[in-house]
């Protein structure tokens, strides 16, 4: 066997093995995370920190679950990652504005195998491998502990991690509180945590709550 076979071999049984133990174990750090705290210390006016809390699905707000489906899959629980429709419309729109605008369509499953697993940077090797880690959690994970992870994961201001970090630093209370309007507004800033705010909120900002609030009600959710 060559050394090339062995390493694929050895990467694709770690690649397995840590997927796996996600199903039942949180994970406690990510790559993002672990960047982000390196930008931090490279920067003296940031305070150097990661503030993740964990919240079990059964705790999360049903009105935070159905606002990040309408804002950022609303298909989340018909496809198997890969919204094929979206990434048409997509291609068909960033082909016309080429140069201009860039459309995106990544579902809540691809970005949760990003945020968990890989590195914070756009190159080829890293979509081949994003697309690799959809395809396991999918097949591995349920809907509910993909929707879970990635609430808990996903970054939402500097040093924030997870709809508990955010919720306590936004709204003074745990991510299990908060209320539909807040749901709303926390996953309208999802696209630029780093510059929008839910308490400072911009045109666009109000724009997407506004958009979420009027989906919500029409989501279906994994139970």
């Amino acid at each position: 066997m060559s050394v090339l076979v062995k390493a694929l071999l050895t990467l694709f049984v770690f690649s397995l093995s840590i997927v796996l133990i996600y199903k039942f174990v949180n994970p406690p750090v990510t790559p993002l995370m672990v960047v982000r705290a390196f930008e931090q210390m490279g920067d003296d006016s940031r305070e150097v920190r990661i503030r993740h809390d964990w919240v079990d699905y059964e705790e999360i707000p049903k009105s935070m679950i159905r606002a990040v489906i309408s804002s950022e899959d609303q298909r989340f629980t018909e496809h198997s990652g890969f919204d094929l429709k979206a990434i048409d419309k997509a291609m068909k729109f960033n082909k016309k504005y080429k140069g201009r605008k860039v459309r995106g369509a990544s579902t809540i499953s691809q970005q949760t195998a990003k945020n968990v697993f890989l590195w914070p940077a756009r190159s080829w090797l890293r979509k081949a491998l994003e697309v690799y880690f959809t395809l396991l959690i999918e097949l591995f994970w349920s809907k509910e502990r993909i929707m879970e992870v990635y609430l808990n994961v996903i970054e939402f201001g500097d040093g924030l991690y997870g709809i508990d970090a955010a919720s306590n630093h936004y709204y003074k209370k745990g991510g299990s509180a908060m209320n539909r309007d807040q749901s709303a507004m926390l996953a309208a800033c999802i696209p630029a945590p780093l510059s929008w705010s839910p308490v400072k909120p911009n045109k666009r900002v109000l724009r997407r709550k506004a958009f979420i609030l009027r989906y919500m009600g029409k989501m279906q959710i994994p139970e």
